[in-house]
């Protein structure tokens, strides 16, 4: 089953069980793919799907940040609630030492050595990580490694 009947499916559980949360959150995400359907007039696919998620996820804890530095801590619990429900729909996310491995199989892969080959590297690990990993963070730990 794709990842977007997934969705679909879980949006109509969410409207049985009267959850108004859950099913707030299931529709922005379908929303959103179906606006990206509309614009580009394609049918999404799930990598394209995860890429979505992933992105609302980031744009959620940008959210949380500038809520809770602002003192609204009532609208940083509904992102907090939010994202909550987006990642059930995400695959499980790396450890720590998954991540440390891709990056050393892929600078292996690739040759790196210095910060230039780091867009090299970023670019065999991205898709691993799709969904799964802050690429922020990955990207952090990759120049470390590099230097």
């Amino acid at each position: 089953m794709s990842l977007k009947q997934q969705l679909k499916d879980a949006m109509k559980d969410a409207m049985r069980a009267k959850d108004k949360e859950r099913l707030g959150a299931i529709r922005l995400v379908l929303a959103e793919i179906k606006r990206i359907e509309v614009d580009e007039r394609i049918e999404i696919e799930d990598a394209r799907t995860l890429a979505v998620l992933d992105k609302m996820v980031k744009q959620r804890r940008d959210s949380i940040t500038q809520y809770e530095s602002a003192g609204r801590q009532e609208l940083a619990d509904v992102e907090i609630a939010e994202i909550a429900v987006i990642q059930d729909f995400l695959p499980t996310a790396l450890t720590e030492a998954e991540i440390a491995e891709l990056i050393a199989q892929a600078i292996a892969d690739t040759g790196a050595e210095s910060m230039r080959d780091m867009g090299k590297v970023m670019g065999i690990i991205k898709p691993k990580i799709q969904g799964r990993a802050d690429a922020g963070a990955v990207s952090g730990l990759i120049k470390k490694a590099l230097s």
